[in-house]
């Protein structure tokens, strides 16, 4: 099992360049989802030029088709708000490799049977999503060694030295900020991981 919480409403607001586009994922049943909260929080968010509500946004074939009919809302947007656990984020960003894509919810583990995807795509459930700093790719699992503030400088030709098969993943989220326009997120200090989030769930 996992569940997804809202990011606060300040952290939100702090993510919004411009018009915004909106994905919810209504998950799978392994999946905990604020619905309403989220509602509530996306009836005051500025400039939205639509919302796409739907589940499985992890499945790329559906979440394609589910996109298709929101062409003209997406095209306008400047930046899309997905409100879903890790993995559907990363979905999403994957589908949109030059528009800013943002994580409004912390994934959290907790005991039980986990969701299935068919991408390589994988979620720390961590409590404390990092996707908004590293252009919607997660440095816990892209990085074999799941460092948070950049790359450890052992990679050769991109390579990870610890997985020579493994594309760095620091080298990935480089190109993908180069990509968005965003490489001055890597400036930004990243706090060190607050592993007590997970005993805090499991107490709610």
């Amino acid at each position: 099992m996992l569940i997804t919480e809202l990011k606060s409403k300040d952290t939100i607001l702090s993510l919004l360049t411009g018009k915004v586009f909106i994905i919810n994922c209504h998950g799978c049943k392994e999946v905990w989802f604020p619905e309403e909260d989220a509602n509530a929080l996306q009836k005051e968010l500025p400039n939205v030029t639509g919302i796409l509500t739907t589940d499985y946004i992890c499945n790329p074939e559906h979440l394609k088709l589910r996109l298709s009919k929101h062409e003209a809302a997406i095209n306008e947007a400047d930046m899309i708000l997905v409100f879903s656990c890790g993995v559907g984020v990363q979905t999403v960003a994957g589908f949109f490799p030059e528009k800013k894509v943002c994580a409004a919810c912390d994934t959290y583990a907790l005991p039980g049977f986990q969701g299935v995807t068919p991408l390589e795509y994988d979620c720390k459930q961590c409590g404390e999503c990092y996707l908004n700093l590293t252009g919607g790719i997660c440095p816990l699992t892209a990085c074999s060694k799941g460092l948070v503030n950049g790359q450890c400088g052992g990679a050769k030709n991109g390579k990870c030295e610890v997985d020579p098969n493994m594309e760095c993943g620091w080298e990935r989220i480089q190109r993908r900020l180069a990509q968005i326009g965003r490489l001055d997120a890597l400036k930004c200090p990243v706090q060190v991981r607050n592993y007590a989030t997970d005993a805090e769930v499991s107490k709610k």
